[in-house]
């Protein structure tokens, strides 16, 4: 079982590392964009994020790995992503973050809100709604550009409320859900209520777990623009995911629009 005193220890050892995970137009097949995903090799094995990112929650040490995303996303990948303002990297953002100042002391000490502040998305789970004082930093970040997404998105009614009540510009569709896309059920139920969703807001939507051709084809066809999974690409380092990037559409950076548009 992991403890806090674990995840320090794999902190101060240098045992966390990134991997980014490719997101492509369902449109095209181009590389809009990417996940990071932090990752964790303690003595040889790799630890699941489900056994540590819970852990890590519920402490101050959800904080210092966010921290250190953002850090090591803003090193490997941040020269890359300006030259290429067409792109875009979404993180994943704990509770503990949100409303204490958290996001506005990240962002200065990468430099994203002067440089890369409309490529950046941030993720928030269900679990990690803000109160208050998160929603309000929430809409400060969106006022400076940033964005926000809703990740592991299920369309139940606890969504759908979530949506009303904060800042959000993306919806990520759960991996379970884009799973029933099968050939028993080609067309599951959710898939009519996320096109009322999107014909009623502004909201761009990206589909996770893809694992088929048959899947892809049903989300394109649904409208919905983004998709990253097993289909496209395993997440990759940060050279790899570059190279993806390059092999699968890049474009020079005044070539149109980007897919995922900013806000404005």
């Amino acid at each position: 079982m992991v403890t806090p005193a674990d995840i320090q220890a794999g902190l101060d050892r240098g045992e966390f590392f990134l991997e980014y995970q490719p997101i492509v137009s369902l449109a095209d097949g181009r590389c809009t964009g990417c996940e990071a995903l932090l990752r964790w090799r303690r003595l040889g094995r790799m630890i699941g994020p489900g056994e540590f990112i819970p852990v890590a929650e519920e402490s101050a040490l959800g904080g210092l790995l966010t921290y250190f995303a953002i850090e090591t996303a803003a090193r490997e990948l941040g020269p890359w992503l300006a030259e290429r303002p067409q792109l875009f990297m979404s993180i994943n953002v704990p509770p503990a973050l949100l409303g204490r100042g958290g996001i506005a002391y990240a962002a200065q000490k990468t430099g994203y809100y002067r440089v890369l502040r409309e490529q950046l998305i941030l993720e928030i789970t269900e679990r990690g709604i803000p109160d208050s004082m998160g929603m309000a930093e929430m809409q400060a970040a969106a006022r400076n550009g940033v964005r926000f997404a809703l990740d592991d998105v299920t369309l139940d009614s606890a969504n759908l409320a979530i949506l009303s009540r904060c800042t959000f510009h993306v919806i990520k569709i759960d991996r379970q859900r884009v799973a029933e896309i099968d050939g028993a059920r080609p067309l599951p139920e959710w898939l009519a209520g996320l096109s009322a969703l999107l014909s009623a807001t502004d909201l761009q939507v990206i589909a996770e777990g893809v694992e088929t051709p048959a899947q892809e084809q049903v989300l394109r066809a649904a409208g919905i623009p983004l998709a990253q999974g097993s289909l496209y690409s395993r997440p990759l380092a940060a050279r790899a995911l570059q190279a993806f990037q390059a092999w699968n559409g890049d474009a020079p950076a005044d070539a149109g629009t980007a897919p995922l548009a900013g806000p404005g």
